[in-house]
């Protein structure tokens, strides 16, 4: 118990917001049925690394060797200021650098914490590369619920959170899974623009403009390009009109915020936009998972 919160508390100290412990068990039956099912009718579109490697996301074991706890953390990402309604828009996710280093850099600070406490704990850090379902587990590790639109929701503070995990080789004190408490909304599943929400709980990326705007690297269908709207990169319709999302607080992570260029950026920018640039503007960004070639298709909507 006492090593749990000393965790917990480095965790805070080192700037997440939120730090929950759970067994690091395989999934039950009725979990990987529905992964395997949302895999079955293609919901992951052109993403084939959600598919591979199945049976190390069923079981953490096999991605570290005789896992026993996942410590899962969070870190705010809201922004401080957002684009104008009438301007081209960035998922906020995007708006400052790359999430991935931002996030890797705190874990590996807390792992080490960690084995500083425990001298014989072995372990991996994880922050979306590689096969783990991050919002099963920080579900499962007291932190949030995953809502109607597939995100992971941390009461009184909504959903504008990167995830990440520690998955060790040593047990701790767990925390209680956190109950759902979306209750009868809906209005994620009503506010998307193409109905990838078509169920709770169910995101069909094919159809989802996050999808389409980030991975989908050939032209999009041309039924959606009528709704992609003002969206360049990302979409947060689904999150803007979540309830929860009113207790959403700006973060203050220094690399999370966004550069005056990026923010004073109005569509006749976006059109003369030059690959140099773009490398400039986006420099150690998340952006430039979309790579150039990417933005422009979407300013062009083709």
């Amino acid at each position: 118990m006492i090593v749990s919160q000393l965790i917990k508390e480095k965790a805070r100290e080192l700037g997440f917001d939120a730090c929950g412990i759970a067994p690091a068990h395989p999934l039950g039956e009725e979990e990987k049925s529905r992964l395997k099912e949302w895999l079955s009718q293609h919901h992951h579109a052109g993403m084939g690394y959600m598919e591979a490697h199945f049976e190390e996301r069923c079981n953490p074991d096999k991605l570290v060797e005789s896992a026993r706890s996942i410590i899962c953390l969070a870190l705010n990402y809201y922004p401080q200021t957002t684009m104008r309604e009438d301007q081209l828009q960035i998922a906020y996710y995007a708006y400052g650098k790359d999430y991935h280093d931002v996030m890797k850099k705190k874990l590996r600070e807390l792992l080490v914490f960690v084995q500083e406490l425990l001298p014989n704990c072995q372990g991996r850090i994880f922050c979306d590369t590689a096969p783990l379902l991050e919002r099963y587990w920080a579900q499962q590790a007291g932190i949030g619920w995953i809502g109607k639109n597939t995100q992971l929701i941390i009461p009184h503070a909504g959903s504008y959170f990167f995830l990440g995990e520690l998955v060790i080789n040593t047990e701790l004190a767990y925390d209680i899974p956190a109950p759902n408490r979306c209750g009868k909304c809906t209005r994620c599943l009503d506010a998307c623009p193409t109905k990838a929400l078509s169920h709770p709980h169910l995101l069909d990326s094919s159809a989802c403009l996050s999808y389409l705007t980030i991975e989908h690297r050939s032209a999009i269908p041309a039924r959606y390009l009528s709704l992609i709207g003002n969206h360049l990169y990302g979409c947060d319709d689904c999150q803007k009109c979540c309830p929860w999302n009113r207790f959403a607080s700006a973060n203050t992570t220094p690399e999370l915020q966004p550069s005056e260029t990026l923010m004073s950026m109005e569509e006749k920018d976006w059109c003369t936009l030059t690959l140099e640039q773009y490398r400039t503007l986006f420099k150690g960004s998340a952006v430039k998972r979309a790579k150039y070639e990417g933005l422009m298709k979407n300013l062009k909507k083709s």
